[in-house]
């Protein structure tokens, strides 16, 4: 239920393409765009099995992926609140017979919280089959959400409430842009003014200096959101898993880690440390002092 919920927010909105024109109401084209989903998954699987994290995209370039899907949906959702009355001639399908596998595949390149930790199964099977395997066979397991939001998306561009799916997929374009430029550090940057950092009760090993800090991953986020340690000494950092969800990944020091884990840091200079979840929704600080 998690992976259906979180991909049909971040991925769905590439099914705004199938319906940029009139041809798009075809519901073969739902299945088209299903069917190039689950070839790009099952072949990223397969490479990943193979190849292991050499293959997988690091933490900024799915930023700009994201932020390059939300322009697209918003793009799409102008071009639907455009539209205007048309009727779709023979000739006028075979394009989007093209593009509706085409978008299907691209979704592999916007990714979402539970397509992240997929990824990391398929990496550390090892094997090509086995990764294939259990990337295919996430993506069965959310087809029929994706094709629920084709069918409503096709009877709504028949209807005057083409502006109002248009006006929400551009807010869900907004949010994927969001997503995207929070993932990469360049918005959100400096722990919340309002917040102060609560300490963690760090406790130090003998003759190391390292210290220890908790953060719990919910659904709502990574609590305490602003956690304190001291400057200059090793830290680790215990992630403990609450509830599975687009948290259960987390991005910190450049890397990406699933959850539960403990993540041990170098000596950090005075100033904020900030970590992500794997789709950007989510962020939490660790203040060195």
């Amino acid at each position: 239920m998690a992976g259906t919920a979180s991909c049909t927010a971040a991925q769905g909105g590439l099914l705004m393409g199938l319906v940029e024109h009139c041809h798009g109401r075809d519901p073969a084209l739902v299945g088209w765009f299903l069917a190039g989903r689950l070839a790009s998954y099952t072949t990223a699987g397969a490479l990943l099995g193979l190849l292991g994290s050499a293959v997988s995209l690091p933490p900024a370039a799915r930023a700009v992926l994201l932020v390059a899907a939300g322009l697209t949906v918003i793009v799409f959702a102008v071009r639907l609140m455009r539209r205007g009355h048309c009727a779709a001639t023979p000739e006028a399908g075979a394009p989007s017979r093209y593009k509706a596998p085409l978008l299907g595949a691209a979704t592999i390149l916007v990714p979402c919280g539970v397509t992240l930790g997929m990824e990391m199964i398929a990496i550390s099977s090892g094997s090509p089959v086995a990764g294939a395997a259990a990337m295919a066979g996430f993506v069965l397991g959310t087809a029929p959400a994706f094709a629920l939001l084709g069918y409503v998306l096709r009877r709504v561009s028949r209807t005057r409430l083409a502006r109002l799916a248009a006006v929400v997929a551009v807010a869900a374009g907004l949010w994927t842009v969001g997503a995207g430029l929070t993932l990469g550090g360049w918005i959100g940057g400096t722990p919340p003014a309002a917040s102060k950092p609560l300490p963690a009760a760090p406790t130090t090993g003998p003759g190391s200096g390292e210290q220890s800090v908790t953060v719990w991953a919910t659904r709502e986020g990574y609590r305490p959101a602003v956690v304190a340690a001291r400057a200059g000494a090793p830290v680790e950092v215990v992630f403990k898993l609450v509830d599975r969800g687009c948290t259960g990944t987390v991005t910190i020091g450049g890397r990406d880690v699933a959850l539960p884990a403990t993540v041990r840091l170098p000596p950090q200079p005075k100033g904020a440390l900030r970590y992500v979840c794997g789709m950007g929704m989510y962020a939490g600080f660790i203040d060195f002092s």
